[in-house]
């Protein structure tokens, strides 16, 4: 019989988690864009390496986006949003992605 220290079995597999401040981020955009009547549902998934953030406008479709934490260097993870397969941003920081979501300055005919 072969015992494990917990401590080792972590440390084989990494586990990607997103904080509390980007949980605060990422919770803070969907308010928005749930009451300007885009977005409807979300969902949190971790996977090896990875966790995602996934926006959805109906909860029986395919998500909008999915934000994406990817485990990288040591104290660098890297963050990426997605459309389906194609990447739309990525940056070394959250709000560096997120900045894709910014609404753009339109004009308004009078």
């Amino acid at each position: 019989m072969t015992v494990y220290q917990l401590t080792e079995a972590r440390a084989r597999r990494k586990v990607v988690t997103f904080d509390r401040r980007e949980l605060m981020d990422l919770l803070n955009l969907y308010s928005r864009r749930v009451a300007s009547g885009e977005w409807r549902d979300y969902a949190i998934d971790f996977r090896p390496g990875m966790a995602l953030f996934s926006i959805f406008r109906h909860s029986c479709e395919q998500p909008l986006f999915a934000i994406a934490k990817v485990a990288g260097q040591p104290r660098h993870d890297r963050y990426q949003v997605f459309t389906g397969p194609r990447r739309l941003a990525q940056g070394e920081t959250l709000a560096d992605a997120l900045k894709v979501f910014e609404r753009k300055p339109r004009l308004l005919k009078p």
